[in-house]
């Protein structure tokens, strides 16, 4: 065989390889998905429930406040890692626009104490 045809057979191959579609992509993008999920319901569940109890709890304070505004911040963009590391950068750059978003109501969450 020529260098020509083999480097025309060599290319042939590694377009068929990069047609063909990854058996792992679906379970793998599930799994990615399913995490993203989870923290963004511990974000929508936890952040307000320090809230209502740093504001009717026995030891109202700073503290939980506090808490409550860096858990504001910290689990948006924790998403945004997670989708980032795992190749989706659309899921990833809502995530960090909800984290930016976010500055500001964890500003009025931590003064609140």
């Amino acid at each position: 065989m020529a260098p020509e045809e083999q480097r025309t057979s060599d290319f042939a191959m590694r377009m068929a390889f990069a047609l063909e579609k990854d058996p792992t992509e679906g379970p793998r993008r599930t799994h990615v998905t399913l995490k993203i999920v989870l923290v963004t319901l511990a974000w929508l569940v936890v952040v307000p429930l320090m809230v209502v109890y740093g504001m009717t709890g026995k030891h109202r304070g700073d503290e939980v406040f506090t808490l409550a505004a860096l858990a504001n911040l910290v689990l948006p963009f924790s998403a945004a890692v997670i989708a980032t590391r795992h190749k989706r950068s659309g899921i990833a750059g809502l995530y960090i626009v909800l984290t930016l978003l976010m500055i500001l109501p964890s500003l009025a969450i931590g003064h609140a104490g």
